[in-house]
């Protein structure tokens, strides 16, 4: 686990409470911020990873209703998961939670660890989603979740850029005694809703007496720019490679896919080469399989 928390300063107990009054006025109502269940709170976590709010609310509930539990879906087939994840892109996160699924069942009796070193053994837990499991549904006071929007907070706060081991530790340390659920949550929000990327508005910040970057008048460049943790936006994603696995992987979830339909279905009919290469990658990422005769499926 993290490292015990410092001392509570008056200045620090003062911006603890101040972000938590403001979180109890303003929190967004989430159908995961309403369960404690760590499979629950995993499934979301992975399902909002670089995917929208709003793309993940219809997907999230009818998973949990398909698959309530780690053993449920581990023994499903694959191919299933990955169908129903369709609709929220990044298709790798389906593999890695149904690999994940299946080690908790063979090597923690399928409930998920309340450990950040057995949480990171896991397939597809990233030290963001091994924090997110403590913090939502152990609602640890020990670890600071550290999302783009948190990370962006922190960096602000500090009015520098952060080194990565330098931003888990700050969040680590930040978050309030006795209220790491909480606290979490409004870190989240607090980034997502007021200290956004181009626009923030701190004249909307309940903790801005505490933000280095804006008691020196938010001089560029923004520390958040380039900051552990923050994201810096993705490659063009019309024409890309991406947008041809994602094709493929829509594509299988209606049915099997010819090695003489590979192309088109990718949306690269003049150029077969190209799409063998990139379905190659599928079929390595585990996200589709290949018979004999070349025809690419889902797997089993």
């Amino acid at each position: 686990m993290a490292a015990a928390q410092p001392p509570v300063t008056r200045s620090t107990r003062a911006r603890h409470e101040a972000l938590l009054e403001w979180f109890g006025r303003r929190q967004r109502d989430l159908p995961w911020r309403r369960t404690r269940d760590p499979w629950a709170v995993l499934v979301a976590e992975l399902m909002l990873q670089q995917t929208q709010v709003s793309r993940v609310l219809p997907k999230y509930e009818a998973f949990l209703d398909q698959w309530p539990t780690p053993a449920a879906c581990a023994s499903a087939p694959l191919g299933d998961v990955v169908t129903a994840w369709a609709g929220l892109g990044y298709n790798r996160r389906a593999v890695n939670l149904h690999r994940c699924a299946q080690q908790v069942v063979a090597e923690h009796g399928g409930e998920l660890p309340d450990d950040l070193t057995a949480l990171l053994a896991l397939p597809g837990i990233g030290p963001y989603t091994a924090r997110a499991v403590l913090a939502f549904a152990f609602e640890s006071d020990e670890v600071g979740v550290l999302d783009t929007n948190a990370a962006r907070v922190l960096a602000r706060w500090s009015g520098r850029s952060l080194k990565p081991k330098e931003a888990r530790a700050l969040a680590d340390a930040s978050v309030a005694p006795a209220a790491g659920w909480a606290w979490n949550q409004a870190m989240l929000d607090l980034g997502a809703t007021v200290c956004t990327p181009r626009a923030p508005r701190c004249d909307e910040c309940p903790v801005v007496e505490w933000c280095a970057w804006s008691s020196a008048g938010r001089p560029q460049p923004d520390p958040a720019v380039g900051s552990a943790g923050v994201s810096t936006g993705q490659s063009r994603f019309d024409g890309s490679d991406r947008q041809g696995r994602g094709r493929l992987v829509d594509a299988l979830r209606a049915g099997p896919v010819s090695s003489a339909a590979l192309a088109a279905a990718m949306g690269w009919p003049d150029d077969p080469v190209r799409a063998t290469r990139v379905a190659a990658t599928v079929v390595a990422d585990g996200l589709a399989v290949v018979a004999p005769d070349g025809t690419h499926h889902l797997p089993a």
